[in-house]
């Protein structure tokens, strides 16, 4: 419950210091951060894939 209060105190004063058009910015910034984060996640599993199939060994081609 604490952490609810400390999200909308956070929320307030972000209304209170920079207004509506910078709060959203700030959670449209936080949006693309968590989104780039799972894509990136889902890469790492997909280059997996292609190094088991292509036959690869990653620990031996350092080029990435």
């Amino acid at each position: 419950m604490l952490g609810a209060y400390l999200i909308l105190i956070f929320v307030i004063i972000l209304f209170a210091m920079g207004g509506y058009d910078a709060t959203m910015r700030v959670f449209y910034y936080v949006d693309l951060q968590l989104r780039y984060a799972w894509i990136q996640f889902r890469m790492s599993f997909m280059r997996r894939k292609l190094e088991k199939e292509l036959g690869i060994n990653p620990r031996r081609n350092k080029n990435g």
